[in-house]
Parts: structure tokens; C-alpha cells; sequence
């Protein structure tokens, strides 16, 4: 009979040094300081599997953490509650992980800006106590030789943490997260290991970069308003772009304000399941349009991703619904819910 040999016992964690918890009353210095401790440790764990492959000790694990910002209140005073963000409802800890703070500077420095001015309140930088994926810590369009990990003598997840599913659910999007006796409540609808799940699920849906998708979406199931949008969208970069300064197609294609032709990127050689194009101004404050093809299980797939970015709003162009015995050929119809007779998406709805 065959001998297994079993690797040995892995007993140390090789760590980054421990970042200390800071406070700011600054909402930028703050996320600038989750940025600081989000690159120091996503380029420890890429350089940790880097040396690893390259022959390095195996007999050791190797973690990092996800920054954490956090901020507590202490009075149930009334705020300013105009807006449905920017403050909290009760008194207490509220935390959430973060992750590609750049990607998401605008938003995070509006959020926090406004939860120290209605509050009165610092916020925290710390690491959390939630690892990040090796596969999320390597930079968007990193190519990973496929013998480095052959070279590897153990399961990868020996060595570092790997995505898990248990982390990256919607209870708190959906309301149903309960919060247990002395834990932090959430602040923020989305944990960092799935908004980096959703993230990654994108680039491989639209064949686009996160960082291209813009604050008002639109979705259809019609190719002849793609071909639409994207005829505008050209004419309108050739004509120096009315205030729009990059058109992106699939592929990350961009052709920038003041030209005809695009400068960068490569069409796909096949379009992907749900090609995305964007007219884009500063600030995200332009058009993302997404090519959901046929279903409601793209529809919703690529809305529970694109969720993550927190987009102002979004409209589905042209979808198929009921209509009122009221309504006329060439009325204007703006659906505002979706009930499916076969009961598919009850549990969403």
C-alpha cells in the first residue's frame, strides 16, 4: 500500500506589524489612512506569494486584514435627517471593513464628512479582524503564471485566506442582519469581501473596469439602444465631448473628448454576458450602460453587483411589463416594481 506523506502542522502566522487605531476629525486624512493601510497590506500578501514562489518557506501562514473605520455616538439628539444617509439612528459603535478606498474616496469622504458634522463625532482607522483573500489582494488585471502555484508545495489555502462565501451575503442590504450582544453595528450595507467579490464578478460580466462605472445607470435587453448610446457617445467625444470626457466600451476601450478614434485598450475578441459602456465626467457623474441580455437572473446578478458602487440610480430601458388598459402605443412608462408569475425572485422582492 502507498505511503501518504501529510504535510506538517503549519503552528505560525507571519503578519504585517500592527497598524495602531488613529482618530480623525478630517474626513480625507481619513481616508487617506485607510488607503495607507489597505496598500501596505494587500502588497504584503502579493509579496508574500511572490516569494513563496519563487521557494520560500511554506511551513508558515500568512494573513492580512482589511482596514476598518468605525465611529461611535452617544446621544439619541435629533440630526439633520433630510438626507437617508449621513447619520445614525441610535446611539453606539458602528463599524464596516473597506476596501479600494481610492475607488471609493468621493463616497466615503461625503459619508464621513457628514457623520462628524451631524454628530459631532471622530471616526477611527484600525485593521479589522476580517482577512483579505489572497485572490483580492492582487492588483485588477494582474496575470498570474499558472506554475507558480505549481511550485507552491501546499494547498494555497494552507498558506493564505481565500474568499468565503459566508462573508459575502446581503443581510445587511436586505435588513435582515441581526447584531450580536456587543458587537458593532453595521455601517455600511456592503462588507469589504463582497463589495471585492462583486468587484471582480464585473470585469468578468461587462468586460469593464470597475473604476469606468458611473453614478446613473442604465439597463436594457435591447441591442438597438446599445447601438443607440453608443453612436451618441462617439459623436459626442468627436465633437470634444459636451462636458463627457471619456467614452468606455468593452474591453476598456476608451476614446477620449476631441477624438474620433479610440487610444487605448482591445475589444474582446467575444463580447462578454453583459457588455457595459460609459460616457464618463468627472466624479462618476456620468452614464453607465449595461446590455443585460435576456432573464431576470442577469438582471439580477449584475444589480447585486453593481450595488456595491452605490450608484444614484438606475433605470431598466425598454424592459417588457404589463400595461393599464389606460395606456396608449407611445406612452412613456417608468416601471417602479417587478412581480414574475412563476415566483422566481420572491425571496427578492
Amino acid at each position: 500500500m502507498e505511503k501518504r506523506i501529510y504535510p506538517q502542522a503549519i503552528e505560525s502566522v507571519v503578519m504585517p506589524e500592527p497598524f495602531g487605531r488613529q482618530s480623525f476629525n478630517d474626513a480625507r486624512k481619513a481616508v487617506a489612512a485607510l488607503q495607507v493601510l489597505y496598500d501596505r497590506n494587500t502588497k504584503f500578501l502579493r509579496d508574500s506569494f511572490a516569494a513563496l514562489a519563487a521557494g520560500g518557506d511554506n511551513n508558515k501562514r500568512y494573513r492580512a486584514f482589511y482596514p476598518e473605520i468605525g465611529v461611535t455616538t452617544t446621544s439619541f439628539s435629533q440630526v439633520d435627517s433630510r438626507q437617508a444617509y449621513g447619520h445614525m439612528p441610535t446611539p453606539g459603535h458602528f463599524s464596516t471593513t473597506v476596501t479600494q478606498p481610492m475607488l471609493f474616496e468621493n463616497y466615503l469622504v461625503e459619508q464621513l464628512r457628514l457623520i462628524m458634522r451631524n454628530h459631532g463625532v471622530q471616526v477611527t482607522v484600525s485593521e479589522s479582524t476580517t482577512p483579505i483573500p489572497l485572490h483580492f489582494a492582487f492588483l485588477e488585471g494582474t496575470y498570474v503564471d499558472g506554475t507558480a502555484a505549481e511550485r507552491i508545495k501546499r494547498p494555497i489555502r494552507d498558506l493564505f485566506d481565500v474568499p468565503d462565501l459566508d462573508g459575502t451575503d446581503d443581510q445587511i442590504a436586505n435588513g435582515t442582519f441581526e447584531v450580536a450582544f456587543g458587537e458593532p453595528r453595521p455601517l455600511a450595507p456592503f462588507t469589504a469581501q463582497r463589495i471585492d467579490y462583486s468587484l471582480h464578478r464585473m470585469t468578468h460580466y461587462t468586460a469593464t473596469s470597475p473604476q469606468h462605472f458611473q453614478n446613473f445607470v442604465l439597463f436594457t435587453n435591447y441591442q438597438f439602444y446599445i447601438d443607440e448610446f453608443v453612436a451618441r457617445a462617439r459623436e459626442l467625444m468627436e465633437s470634444g465631448g459636451g462636458g463627457y470626457a471619456e467614452f468606455i466600451e468593452p474591453g476598456n476601450v476608451i476614446t477620449h473628448a476631441g477624438s474620433s478614434v479610440p487610444s487605448e485598450g482591445a475589444p474582446p475578441q467575444r463580447l462578454p454576458q453583459m457588455p457595459a459602456y460609459h460616457l464618463k465626467k468627472p466624479n462618476h457623474g456620468g452614464i453607465t450602460m449595461v446590455n443585460i441580455g435576456v432573464g431576470p437572473s442577469n438582471a439580477k446578478t449584475i444589480t447585486d453587483h453593481i450595488a456595491v458602487l452605490r450608484p444614484h440610480a438606475w433605470v431598466m430601458l425598454g424592459h417588457c411589463a404589463g400595461l393599464r388598459n389606460t395606456q396608449a402605443l407611445g406612452d412613456y412608462v417608468l416601471a417602479h416594481a417587478y412581480v414574475r408569475e412563476d415566483h422566481v425572485l420572491d425571496d427578492d422582492l
